[in-house]
């Protein structure tokens, strides 16, 4: 990480881009000439050429807000929806974000707790420990208790440039024309849009973190930290500091640790749709930290939680139970009822939406441990993706977008860690006794 001005304002934001813009399309004209010098007219686009991949990951890590989420939203781990050049751009910029100054991330404090805000802390390391794409995280001690804590700081501008920065976004994906029209582009940039403006508000994830924390309170393996209230505010979140390593991080994991942590980020998963039906929607590993001392998983950063209504979650279910049973007559009429079929797909588009539900369902209908080390899921939706985005009609409901990427999300993390699972036994024991409406 390295420090750099986050543009703040409208206008300065606007700006930006539209340099990136002109100096991209620049850049495309230079390569377009080069590569018809050279013979080389028909590989690849000249827009998402080397040289304008540095730009775009360059701008956007400066830019940070809805440049970084963006990659997190729409790569979804490693389904590789996206043209690779797009990926490329998404997942490099993820990984090169920069952080404030100290002079803006003393603006912010001060403007948020007050020109004194150094005194309620006892300490505070002024550099961050971590980046991400709307704010930032200190370790310090509360003053009052001399208890450690993490303070996360929001970039200044992020909020109220949500709209225009997507606009921006849509229209440089729209301009390099390497978006397939099943995309629906613009819902999901509405989605997006909707996800970021939860996510900027600090007191909104505050809440979601108390409510994470009374219905986890006895559960023997999660834990949630207490949020600081006298140090909380809009944009500065205040939580008790979190023990352990993000998963990413933790080697040498016996196979027993890997299987029990696969086990309960499954168990989670199934509590949050079907028991709380409020679920914290970002499988991002680093919000996953392993305590290897207590064999306990603390949970952090709940802006992207989101609540499901019960009328949903009761079709979804329908949806999934159906897979299950292998019944693609339900599996049809639930699509349509939810709203990811019209009824006039093609047979091709039909068969492609089937296999991928049956296919995500596939893990609970296995006897006995599922070896997600072994798994071919993925491997198996992204072969279908291509006729999907060829015969879509309608986008998929809005609700399923944070609903597949936690699960896919989920998917993934027990793939990365070898993890063995009883899944058919996890839907018996959490979702087997549903009741619906």
């Amino acid at each position: 990480m390295r420090a750099s001005k986050v543009p703040s304002s409208r206008i300065g934001r606007l700006l930006h881009y539209g340099s990136l813009a002109a100096s991209m399309s620049l850049g495309a004209a230079s390569e377009s000439i080069r590569r018809t010098a050279g013979g080389n007219a028909g590989k690849g686009s000249v827009f998402m050429s080397d040289a304008n991949i540095r730009r775009l990951v360059a701008s956007l890590g400066r830019m940070r807000g809805a440049a970084l989420k963006l990659g997190q939203f729409m790569s979804i781990q490693d389904n590789h929806l996206l043209p690779p050049e797009i990926e490329q751009v998404l997942q490099q910029v993820q990984a090169h974000a920069n952080y404030m100054p100290e002079w803006q991330m003393d603006q912010v404090m001060s403007s948020e707790l007050g020109s004194e805000w150094q005194s309620l802390f006892s300490s505070f390391d002024r550099t961050p420990i971590a980046s991400a794409s709307i704010g930032q995280v200190h370790r310090g001690v509360l003053a009052s208790s001399g208890q450690p804590i993490a303070v996360k700081i929001q970039f200044p501008g992020i909020a109220s440039s949500i709209h225009s920065d997507l606009n921006n976004l849509s229209v440089l994906l729209r301009t390099s024309s390497l978006l397939p029209k099943g995309m629906y582009l613009q819902n999901t940039i509405a989605v997006m849009r909707r996800e970021l403006e939860d996510e900027c508000d600090y007191v909104r994830e505050g809440a979601a973190g108390r409510r994470f924390g009374k219905l986890l309170a006895n559960d023997d393996f999660f834990v949630i930290p207490q949020v600081v209230d006298e140090a909380t505010t809009g944009k500065v979140l205040t939580t008790e500091w979190a023990k352990g390593k993000p998963l990413s991080r933790m080697k040498g994991m016996s196979q027993e640790t890997r299987d029990k942590i696969g086990e309960n980020i499954l168990r989670l998963c199934l509590q949050e749709l079907f028991h709380f039906r409020f679920m914290q929607t970002d499988p991002n590993w680093a919000n996953f930290l392993y305590d290897s001392s207590a064999g306990k998983i603390t949970l952090i950063d709940f802006g992207a939680s989101r609540e499901y209504t019960k009328e949903f979650m009761d079709g979804w279910f329908r949806l999934l139970d159906a897979a299950l049973r292998g019944d693609r007559t339900a599996m049809k009429d639930e699509s349509e009822n939810l709203g990811y079929l019209t009824g006039e797909e093609n047979e091709e588009m039909l068969k492609a939406h089937l296999d991928s539900m049956a296919l995500i369902a596939s893990p609970f209908s296995t006897r006995g441990a599922y070896a997600f080390a072994n798994q071919t899921i993925t491997d198996s939706v992204r072969a279908l993706i291509p006729v999907m985005l060829k015969y879509r009609l309608t986008p998929p409901p809005s609700e399923t977008y944070s609903l597949n990427r936690k699960l896919s999300g989920a998917f993934l993390m027990c793939a990365r860690l070898g993890a063995n699972v009883d899944c058919g036994k996890l839907w018996n024991e959490y979702v087997g006794g549903y009741k619906q409406g």
